[in-house]
C-alpha cells in the first residue's frame, strides 16, 4: 500500500490537471483535486500552483472529506 501511495505522486507530478476536482467542489473551496490510488481505497489531495504541487493529505475513502476540509485538518 505505502509503495502504491507513493507511486501514484509520480503522475501528479507530470500532470497535476489531471486530477478530479470533486473535493473542491463538494466544499465550495477552489481546488484541492484529488487524485486515486490504483487498488486501494484512497486518494491524494493536492494544490497546484505555477511551480509548486503542494500535496495535502492521503485520504481514506470512508473519511468524512468535507469535514476536514472545512476544519483545515
Amino acid at each position: 500500500m505505502f509503495d502504491a501511495a507513493l507511486n501514484e505522486l509520480a503522475p501528479i507530478e507530470r500532470m497535476p490537471g489531471m486530477g478530479s476536482p470533486r473535493p473542491g467542489q463538494i466544499c465550495n473551496i477552489p481546488g484541492p483535486p484529488a487524485w486515486r490510488v490504483e487498488g486501494f481505497p484512497m486518494q491524494w489531495l493536492y494544490f497546484e500552483a505555477a511551480d509548486l504541487l503542494d500535496v495535502v493529505r492521503l485520504l481514506g475513502d470512508r473519511q468524512d472529506i468535507v469535514a476536514l476540509l472545512e476544519a483545515g485538518v
